[in-house]
């Protein structure tokens, strides 16, 4: 379980491809506190510390979550938004996100907001899949990169989010450009809502 709330970017070092898994290992300021089996967020996807190897540490991804999200489009070099766990003893400051990656979405425009800067993304939108919970709503809750957001502005497959300076200079949002294809994790409130729904 996370928070949304980035701690720093790392970068990725290393990728392996074994079969149709991809190893990926990072560097980052916490490496040397990690174990192994712990879960981090990556760009919003929960990947498990299979390796440690001094500031550097190695995950694995399946090709279910290639599939699904922005992972399988990194080179070396790339910065990707990582956060561990939440801790259960302190406050929520962002809002629950499992770090299970719905489907990825695109940058379509990026305006500057004296400041600070909308982003408008768009993703396939599914009629069947929007009845469960899986869309935006106005100032709801989106998970874009495992970075917590307000929505904004929000149409059937297109919504925006408005990013303060401190969170585009600490996330990989200073690296989206138009085109930039980015992961989603859609409100979890929202699809246990829209699922007891359909029972009622």
């Amino acid at each position: 379980m996370f928070s949304g709330i980035v701690e720093e970017c790392a970068v990725l070092t290393d990728m392996v491809k074994e079969r149709e898994n991809i190893h990926f290992t990072f560097k980052c300021s916490f490496a040397g506190e990690l174990k192994i089996d712990q879960s981090i967020s990556h760009n919003g996807v929960c990947l498990t510390v299979v390796a440690l190897a001094g500031d550097t540490y190695t995950v694995t991804a399946m090709k279910e979550t290639l599939d699904r999200s922005n992972l399988g489009l990194l080179h070396i070099g790339d910065e990707v938004n990582v956060e561990r766990s939440m801790l259960m003893n302190g406050r929520l400051d962002g809002h629950i996100v499992q770090g299970h990656v719905d489907q990825t979405a695109t940058c379509t425009d990026i305006a500057d907001a004296d400041g600070s800067y909308y982003y408008t993304f768009r993703y396939a939108f599914d009629k069947d899949m929007a009845r469960k919970g899986y869309l935006t709503v106005d100032k709801g809750s989106v998970t874009v990169n495992g970075v917590s957001l307000t929505v904004c502005n929000p149409t059937d497959d297109t919504f925006q989010v408005a990013i303060i300076p401190y969170t585009y200079e600490h996330t990989n949002f200073h690296a989206i450009k138009v085109g930039s294809v980015v992961n989603l994790e859609f409100d979890i409130i929202g699809k246990y809502l829209s699922r007891m729904i359909q029972y009622k």
